[in-house]
């Protein structure tokens, strides 16, 4: 009798740039906005921005190559790459992103769920492992929202950042640490205003560049952002562990998407997650979007600031709106020469 196969993550990278901007540097200090104010509101203190002419296809490259090293270098069959912020409007990112990576020509596209990409990628590649369809994904989350935040708004610009995450999947065994035990996402649309780059799509064209830089650059509505992500990361972290038959008690780690330290305590609170199991790097690297959750992970693998089979959960809320949960156990990570 065969047994149906597991994603396993075996490999785990990360690529932050190398420009650190804090609260109180350019262009934040000419806000009306202080160092104080945005630490209690955001609990960010620093955020890095890419290089002019640094893309985010640039930061997903590094971003893979590292896991994939961690990997062992495996034969890849998928790239799934999450980003609110491509290289074009078209042609997808993914694709390039392969290419540089030497992985010839495998099936490779975007997926667009603001926040929650990386748990939208992180489930497509989870199916194609069950299905028997591929063998190894590779699933990257890159972003450099810096390039589409307006530096004047104090809304987005004290908490949007850059940088991106990979894993690598691989065929396993549901009892090997690293193992996918379920995914849960959600959407609705009702809520497409809450956070949205209004111009240069096709539903208002901007060819001639006349749209003002508020409507092309990302606009978040604080306040309502705020109650949907508590509520919708809240519901879909209970129903998952619910799911899964895991009491909260027994999750080890938990990583919620880094968005505001504010909605994260409120979340994990709601929950009921132990205040030790509870980790971030808001504080030094800000909002990274789809990227945030991998960042993460790869900072606690670096500092085996987790043991290997600890039943973790993640969850994340984006503009869309989208939201999705992962349950699964923490990987064992080797490192390859």
């Amino acid at each position: 009798m065969s047994h149906r196969p597991v994603s396993v993550i075996s490999g785990v990278g990360s690529c932050l740039p190398g420009r650190v901007i804090g609260n109180r540097d350019e262009p934040l200090a000419s806000l009306d906005t202080t160092d104080e104010w945005i630490r209690s509101r955001t609990g960010i203190e620093s955020r890095r921005w890419v290089e002019p002419g640094t893309s985010t296809g640039d930061l997903a490259v590094d971003a893979a190559r590292s896991a994939l090293r961690r990997a062992g270098r495996p034969v890849v069959d998928l790239v799934v790459l999450a980003t609110t912020t491509p290289d074009h409007h078209s042609p997808a990112t993914a694709p390039a992103v392969a290419a540089r990576l030497g992985l010839g020509t495998v099936p490779a596209f975007d997926v667009s769920a603001a926040c929650s990409g990386f748990t939208y990628a992180l489930a497509a590649g989870d199916a194609w492992v069950r299905a028997g369809t591929a063998q190894c994904v590779l699933v990257v989350a890159a972003e450099t929202l810096s390039t589409i935040t307006d530096p004047s708004d104090r809304g987005t610009a004290v908490v949007f950042a850059d940088g991106a995450g990979a894993v690598v999947l691989r065929a396993g065994s549901s009892h090997e640490p690293g193992a996918i035990v379920a995914t849960s996402l959600g959407s609705d649309g009702t809520q497409d205003d809450l956070a949205v780059v209004r111009a240069g799509g096709s539903r208002w064209p901007d060819h001639a560049g006349e749209s003002s830089l508020a409507d092309r650059c990302l606009r978040m509505r604080g306040p309502q952002m705020f109650s949907h992500a508590v509520r919708r990361m809240t519901a879909s972290s209970r129903a998952l562990l619910e799911e899964v038959g895991w009491p909260v008690d027994s999750v080890g780690a938990f990583i919620g998407h880094q968005a505001n330290q504010r909605i994260l305590d409120k979340v994990a609170d709601l929950v009921g997650v132990r205040a030790e199991a509870r980790f971030g790097n808001i504080r030094e690297v800000g909002n990274t979007s789809s990227a945030s959750i991998p960042l993460v992970m790869d900072d606690l693998v670096a500092r085996q600031a987790v043991t290997p089979g600890t039943r973790t959960l993640f969850t994340a809320f984006g503009g869309g709106a989208t939201w999705g949960s992962v349950a699964l156990s923490w990987p064992l990570i080797k490192e390859h020469e």
